[in-house]
């Protein structure tokens, strides 16, 4: 009944007017309560999983600023698919198992739509278990070990293919090195990678007894012992040359010690493979002149892309920030994610991952980056050698390398082949021909 005949009501139907009323205003306050709860979702939020404390913020913060300016300038561009992106950031202070809790979180308190996050191999192992349970999305941004694929993961980083072997093809090829230190932290991705890279050397004719292989643990800082046995390596005369998988704040340590012990590029080259423009900021780089990186990306790189990008990110941050690799990570994995939103008219999970594939978008090095179906990029290989002001000269310059989540160097995962677009499988067995799904892997 309409309110406008109310008074016109027999006193007997009043009880019942009243109660049909207050029927009226509990339902237009719980669709006012619906309406409301859409408005507060209809924004797509974003989760930023990394470390702003502990051993490994001196390279993660860095990546949760550039998210943070990715998405302020999506929403400068009228956000996504007419809604605003919200960052949604949590700090795993560098704790392996606290990664997984604010994985979680992120996921099952926050509703992120997708997350942006980890560095080391570590913590998004830690973190793949809650990604996969609850169906989420990560885009992980650093190189890693490989031996892993994972339908919840986009690997933006470089896979053993794009990094390790390269690096170590131009020890042999363009420097004659013929006995390689293998030093690096104690964790998944330096002893998967260097397990990859011993045999790649025995394959390429390198005696067991001409590889040292050495770990140690997260922000290790006296490195005298190991420089020692380091330098000791050559007394034969051999040509020495160390291949680093050190990360984290334990770089600065192992670099003064190199200085202090007066080794220098030309006695006994060292390419990193974790060490960038933003590592370097915190070193005296003077005696490091003429050390190597192996990445995808240095801000050193020539093109209008990424000037433009360095332009932006200096204003932003200040003149005295630098950019690096996973950076551009970031920078090409959320566009892309944005690209395939778009495309899927949706931020659902399964949705987006069928349109990511295919989805091509230019690095800052030239060339274009892809989205393969083994949920890897096709990058591009740079070496760049250590100068004096901290950054980089690159020397040396490939292609776009498809990458490989299962190396070719380990007769285990030489038969394995990652395809989630036309096979569904990222362990399939190409000479049983059967899809292998084995979580213990993750």
């Amino acid at each position: 009944m309409d309110c406008g005949s109310q008074n016109n009501e027999a006193p007997s139907s009043r009880a019942a007017f009243h109660r049909g009323y207050m029927m009226k205003r509990l339902l237009l306050a719980t669709a006012l309560s619906a309406v409301a709860t859409c408005s507060a979702m209809a924004d797509i939020k974003v989760g930023i999983l990394h470390s702003l404390s502990g051993t490994m913020a001196i390279s993660e913060t860095t990546l949760k600023d550039t998210m943070l300016m990715l998405i302020e300038q999506q929403n400068a561009k009228g956000g996504l698919n007419g809604e605003k992106l919200v960052p949604v950031v949590v700090d795993p202070a560098s704790d392996w198992p606290l990664f997984a809790e604010k994985a979680r979180e992120l996921l099952s308190v926050e509703k992120v739509d997708v997350i942006f996050g980890n560095w080391t191999s570590v913590s998004r192992k830690s973190v793949l278990p809650v990604i996969e349970e609850l169906n989420g999305l990560l885009f992980y941004p650093v190189q890693y070990e490989g031996e892993e694929s994972s339908k919840n993961v986009f690997y933006t980083g470089a896979a053993p293919n794009q990094q390790a072997i390269p690096a170590t093809d131009y020890y042999l090829e363009e420097l004659g090195v013929e006995k390689f230190a293998l030093l690096g932290t104690d964790y998944v991705y330096p002893r998967t990678t260097n397990k990859i890279l011993e045999q790649y050397l025995k394959d390429k004719g390198i005696a067991a007894e001409d590889i040292f292989v050495n770990y140690t643990p997260f922000g290790h800082s006296d490195w005298s012992k190991i420089v020692a046995d380091v330098v000791a390596l050559g007394a034969d005369g051999k040509k020495v040359g160390v291949i680093s998988t050190i990360n984290g704040d334990a770089n600065i340590g192992f670099y003064k010690e190199l200085a202090a012990a007066g080794v220098s590029a030309d006695d006994i080259p060292v390419v990193a493979f974790s060490v960038g423009e933003e590592e370097l900021a915190g070193l005296d780089t003077k005696n490091l002149v003429g050390h190597l990186a192996a990445w995808n990306y240095f801000q050193s790189a020539e093109g209008e892309a990424n000037a433009d990008f360095i332009k932006t990110w200096k204003a932003k941050m200040g003149e005295k920030r630098v950019t690096n690799d996973p950076m551009e990570a970031h920078y090409i994995g959320f566009n892309m994610w944005v690209n395939a939103v778009k495309a899927a008219g949706s931020t659902e999970v399964d949705k987006v991952r069928a349109a990511m594939y295919g989805q091509k978008f230019p690095n800052l090095t030239g060339g274009m980056a892809e989205m393969l179906p083994n949920h890897h990029l096709a990058k591009p290989v740079l070496i760049g050698e250590i100068q004096e002001d901290g950054q980089f000269d690159i020397i040396s310059q490939t292609k776009e390398v498809p990458g490989d989540a299962w190396t070719d160097y380990l007769p285990d995962s030489a038969v394995l082949k990652s395809d989630w677009k036309d096979l569904g499988c990222g362990m399939y067995n190409t000479q049983t021909k059967t899809c292998v799904q084995l979580k213990s892997n993750y």
